[in-house]
């Protein structure tokens, strides 16, 4: 059964759903113990594809992060907490095969969920494939990639992709992808928690892109 309904935990998670994503709060109570809680309504917070598309302004500046199969909510979490930080457009996640917005999801991101934009997606060919069209380039992040991201200077919009924590990026990505990207590591590493990765990657993203870090928007 798909779930419709979580919760956020605590005063700031709850003050910031309260102030950023105010018609998704559908009650505010107290817990055993004292402390604030909010009933969240998934439906009100996660924004449909074709919705959030179509009222998105496209610039060189703007940059998505594509969730593709990526298991553990604490990673999903801390994805979103780095995307809000480092001016992302939104967060895209499919319905199926990936950790599903949770009260852990919401606490790991210390409120910004509440502050980026949630998108959910279907197929992951059909949505690489219409952002194509609008001109994004589809950068997968994959560990062993012959580009280095420190290299990158990404003129135009951009998706980043996030495989999953063991199997990496699905079958169905790897046709869109324009570009695989690796972050550099000291020998002695192997490889990055996707989250780590991730955090590498939009921060060398938002170094060309100062425009992103001054926006308005929530």
């Amino acid at each position: 059964m798909k779930r419709t309904k979580t919760y956020a935990h605590g005063k700031h998670a709850v003050t910031q759903a309260q102030q950023y994503a105010p018609q998704a709060v559908l009650k505010v109570f107290t817990d055993e113990r004292g402390n604030p809680l909010a009933q969240i309504s998934l439906h009100k917070l996660v924004r449909n594809y074709e919705d959030f598309v179509s009222s998105l302004a496209v610039t060189p500046d703007t940059l998505l992060v594509l969730l593709a199969g990526i298991e553990d909510p604490h990673n999903v979490g801390t994805i979103i907490r780095s995307a809000a930080a480092f001016g992302a457009a939104g967060v895209l996640m499919p319905e199926v095969g990936q950790a599903p917005i949770s009260d852990t999801v919401l606490k790991v991101s210390a409120g910004m969920a509440f502050r980026v934009p949630l998108v959910m997606i279907g197929g992951y060919q059909q949505t690489l494939s219409d952002l194509r069209k609008r001109g994004f380039t589809v950068a997968a992040l994959e560990q062993g990639a012959s580009t280095a991201l420190a290299g990158e200077t990404f003129p135009t919009p951009t998706v980043f992709v996030l495989g999953n924590e063991g199997a990496g990026l699905p079958a169905a990505v790897r046709p869109l992808v324009d570009t695989s990207l690796a972050v550099p590591m000291h020998p002695r590493a192997e490889s990055l928690n996707v989250a780590a990765a991730a955090a590498a990657a939009l921060f060398a993203w938002s170094s060309h892109h100062q425009g992103a870090l001054k926006a308005t928007t929530p």
